[in-house]
């Protein structure tokens, strides 16, 4: 009987989720002869249309804005050799507070048990050992990364299969040193961050050096252009987005398997 591959599954929100938190993890498990899976949960009719034309501004279309950002994802899973992309099809709910909050439809207002469902129908499918996803917070408290963590825990839970659950992080060490830089070279980078931005350093179980991959992270970035605007890493100097680009942290929420306290490896405990 063949041995089943090592299979890892991402379960993001929206288009271009997939590449800041986990591009390069999945470009590197990728290159390593992992098998990867991304869920997107909704369409992201809420993003910008052509022309940085905003939700609820003449001439946005929701629509045509997630036919458009459909694209631009198979683009960038290309770039990062997903193998495949499942697409749930649920409304972008948009930022908390915006008018979208409030659509029946919207996948924040969706009972987690049928979001769930379906992500566990996918975990039965492919059988993944390791899954990533948020924390309960949607690492900045955007109602879609929100659910998006709700469906995958319990969806985790029900099914019993990955023997390793992780949700993105971003090291407040991290967060500090991009700062530091920017300002160094003449950046103004507004007010200082609050002090509670980001994930202490001392939850981090999990760094990734994926620096061979930095180049095809923002690459992949790049391929969500009609969201380009509001990804303000991209208008930094290069020498600070390859800083940025060339680590991933995660927090470790479950494991079956014995595992280090310090990782670089998400499937540690697991290769054989």
């Amino acid at each position: 009987m063949a041995t089943p591959p090592l299979t890892l599954m991402a379960v993001h929100a929206h288009p271009d989720d997939e590449v800041l938190g986990t591009g390069g993890l999945l470009a590197r498990s990728a290159a390593e002869g992992v098998r990867t899976v991304l869920v997107t949960c909704t369409g992201g009719e809420q993003g910008d249309a052509p022309g940085g034309i905003k939700p609820g501004e003449a001439g946005h279309d929701p629509a045509a804005v997630a036919a458009l950002r459909r694209t631009e994802l198979a683009a960038s899973a290309k770039l990062l050799a997903i193998d495949h992309v499942e697409l749930l099809g649920y409304r972008d709910s948009g930022m908390a507070g915006w008018d979208g909050n409030g659509d029946p439809l919207a996948f924040t207002n969706v009972p987690v048990a049928d979001a769930a469902a379906r992500v566990a129908e996918l975990m039965e499918r492919y059988r993944p050992q390791v899954v990533v996803t948020y924390d309960e917070n949607g690492g900045y408290g955007h109602p879609d990364h929100i659910q998006a963590h709700r469906a995958a825990v319990a969806a985790a839970e029900a099914t019993g299969i990955p023997d390793k659950l992780y949700y993105t992080a971003v090291p407040r060490s991290g967060v500090r040193a991009m700062f530091e830089q920017a300002r160094a070279a003449g950046i103004d980078m507004g007010a200082d961050l609050p002090d509670d931005f980001g994930v202490p350093d001392e939850l981090i179980t999990t760094v990734l050096d994926v620096a061979v991959h930095a180049d095809t992270k923002r690459d992949a970035l790049l391929a969500h252009a009609s969201q380009r605007d509001s990804v303000f890493l991209l208008g930094l100097p290069e020498e600070i987005q390859r800083m940025v680009f060339s680590f991933e942290a995660f927090t470790r929420a479950t494991s079956r398997v014995a595992a280090p306290d310090a990782e670089d490896d998400v499937f540690a405990g697991l290769r054989s």
